[in-house]
């Protein structure tokens, strides 16, 4: 199998991208590559300082902005002062198998991390984007169950990995729904899904599950699991794409698109979990209404506009 690599992306100038959770780890290995094709690289983290400190130095156009996902306060904040284009949305920030905690706004830290801030910010943002959103999951999301009556983990006994599998399907089922979505309004933006397979960065190494320790042959560098975030970023793949290591399982090797488990492909379980999620995180401020009835969080912009032929990325190497 054909081995891709950072070098093989295609020229970024005149691009814009965002990253939340860039301020180390994949994310920044991400942003890294990005910037140095060319494009400018919009960091949300939750320590500026650390963020700063993270890209002093290297090459390319940063700009680094406070962005905690965890907390809709934080992720209002950041959507409402962007402004003009976005081309790509890397939603990676995340946590893994962590105690049970909740956040400001009182929902569980790990669903709130990992699926609750990224869609708000996708649909606060969403008016914005010209090319693609890359959602990072995880294999794991192909043991998750979704529990719509209890998707925040209020009445159940809390199991921090059940938690972070079922964060993780609701990624999935969050980009089935939105490519949906898209397309019923003629638009020309992805959903793509990434996994980086289990790779050795603190999000892993951090876990109590330990499992970059007891079977690291499993794993991927950070540079190997950035990969798949990279690919899904900037290659020409169709709407709700999964991008994800090609070897052992999906767990390590160079990326490849596949397809999500299948579990991340019930459309009617997406449709409903989008709803539910809608009514828990409460309305979007700039479209509290649909106008076609379809509720909140609903895609509220102009569907036909086109990022046009110089925006598109490069079609990959025959």
């Amino acid at each position: 199998m054909t081995q891709w690599t950072e070098n093989e992306i295609p020229d970024q100038t005149g691009r814009t991208v965002v990253i939340t959770g860039a301020g180390r780890g994949l994310g920044l290995i991400t942003a890294r590559a990005l910037a140095g094709a060319g494009a400018r690289v919009v960091l949300g983290v939750r320590d500026l300082d650390r963020g700063r400190r993270a890209v002093a130095g290297l090459p390319g156009r940063f700009d680094v902005r406070p962005l905690d996902v965890a907390d809709l306060g934080s992720v209002r904040a950041f959507a409402a002062a962007w402004t003009g284009d976005l081309d790509v949305l890397i939603n990676n920030a995340g946590v893994m198998d962590t105690p049970a905690a909740r956040t400001a706004d009182g929902f569980d830290r790990q669903t709130a991390t990992n699926y609750l801030g990224p869609f708000v910010l996708t649909n606060l943002l969403l008016e914005h984007v010209t090319d693609r959103v890359v959602h990072v999951t995880s294999q794991l999301h192909r043991q998750g169950r979704i529990d719509l009556a209890d998707l925040d983990w209020r009445t159940r006994p809390y199991h921090s990995m059940a938690a972070y599998r079922a964060s993780k399907l609701a990624v999935v089922l969050h980009s089935l729904e939105l490519q949906r979505r898209l397309d019923a309004r003629g638009s020309v933006v992805r959903s793509v899904l990434a996994s980086p397979g289990i790779a050795r960065t603190g999000l892993a190494a951090h876990s109590r599950s330990d499992i970059v320790n007891r079977v690291p042959f499993l794993t991927n560098s950070p540079e190997q699991g950035a990969l798949s975030l990279l690919y899904a970023a900037t290659q020409d793949v169709p709407g709700n794409a999964y991008v994800g290591p090609g070897g052992l399982g999906g767990l390590r090797g160079s990326p490849a698109v596949g397809r999500p488990g299948r579990n991340g492909l019930d459309e009617e379980l997406a449709a409903r979990l989008w709803d539910v999620t809608a009514e828990l995180v409460g309305p979007a401020p700039r479209s509290p209404e649909a106008a076609d009835g379809g509720g909140v969080y609903i895609c509220s912009y102009d569907p036909l506009r086109s990022p046009g032929p110089d925006r598109r990325p490069a079609a990959p190497p025959a």
